[in-house]
């Protein structure tokens, strides 16, 4: 597979995942629709594991990244589909936006992948100056909106914990063992919480509810991962966090034109700051003297 195929494959799926997770809510609650997304999602790539013969090893690495992927993958979804019932979906992929520098973070402290600039520094300034604009005008708004976009956040910091963990295990796996050792991990955990939590089948669920639960499961799910796990295997972990620079405006578009969602001009500026933000981290490469 094509590295620069799978990298613009992740940016057109994950510029239309918040959207899809908004609508596949609808009717039946978060709680259903995350956990039909997964449960799906777990079926579709087990079956193309076993059918395309992928090699799915289980000694001591592999077993731990399917569970870092796992918990990956439960944790952060979870987190991101409570949010996404008080924030328009554009917000949340601007929030996402924030993954290439939390993940920088912790790639530094783990991986050792990049040193501390002062253009590093910036970026992160930067784009702490954007989220602090953003929840400004969640705070002017209402409780829950707050709420939601802390929810968003913290599924980014747990997006990043995944991806640095996976990298640091450094298990040679291939990108869809990857995925359906993750996704094996992550659907029992939801079908448990659904369960305690509701566990009642929806009376009746709107079809663009039921649309969005197929597209995420098996297009969100299983090729986004597959082809992000890939990436991930043959790219820098701060490099592919970058998918994030270019999905918070391509996302706030589709939000605007496809689901009537306001984007006020504060949250705009707020992803620009994010945006420069990003771009001084990626590009800050002159050391500290």
């Amino acid at each position: 597979m094509s590295v620069p195929a799978a990298f613009i494959g992740v940016i057109l799926i994950w510029s239309t995942t918040p959207l899809a997770i908004k609508w596949s809510s609808e009717g039946g609650g978060f709680l259903f629709g995350v956990t039909g997304r997964m449960l799906l999602g777990a079926a579709l790539c087990l079956a193309l594991v076993r059918a395309l013969r992928v090699d799915m090893p289980w000694y001591k690495n592999a077993r731990r990244t399917y569970v870092a992927a796992g918990l990956g993958i439960y944790g952060s979804m979870i987190s991101v589909y409570w949010g996404a019932q008080y924030i328009p979906s554009g917000l949340i992929s601007v929030l996402y936006g924030l993954t290439p520098l939390m993940t920088g973070v912790l790639a530094a402290v783990f991986l050792g992948e990049s040193s501390v600039t002062p253009g590093k520094l910036a970026g992160m300034a930067a784009g702490v100056a954007g989220l602090a604009v953003i929840f400004g005008v969640g705070a002017r708004t209402d409780t829950f909106a707050v709420l939601g976009m802390a929810a968003v956040l913290l599924s980014v910091f747990l997006h990043a914990v995944s991806a640095v963990w996976i990298k640091r295990i450094g298990a040679d796996l291939p990108a869809m063992a990857v995925t359906g050792g993750g996704l094996l991990v992550a659907a029992p955990l939801y079908l448990t919480t659904w369960m305690l939590a509701e566990g009642a089948l929806p009376r009746a669920l709107p079809i663009r509810a039921m649309l969005s639960i197929v597209y995420l499961g098996t297009v969100g799910s299983v090729l986004g991962f597959i082809l992000y796990y890939y990436a991930l295997k043959h790219m820098a972990v701060g490099r592919i966090a970058l998918i994030t620079l270019i999905t918070p405006v391509t996302a706030l578009l589709l939000g605007s034109f496809l689901n009537g969602e306001h984007v006020g001009m504060q949250v705009w500026a707020g992803a620009a700051l994010i945006m420069v933000g990003l771009v001084l981290h990626q590009w800050g490469n002159r050391p500290w003297t």
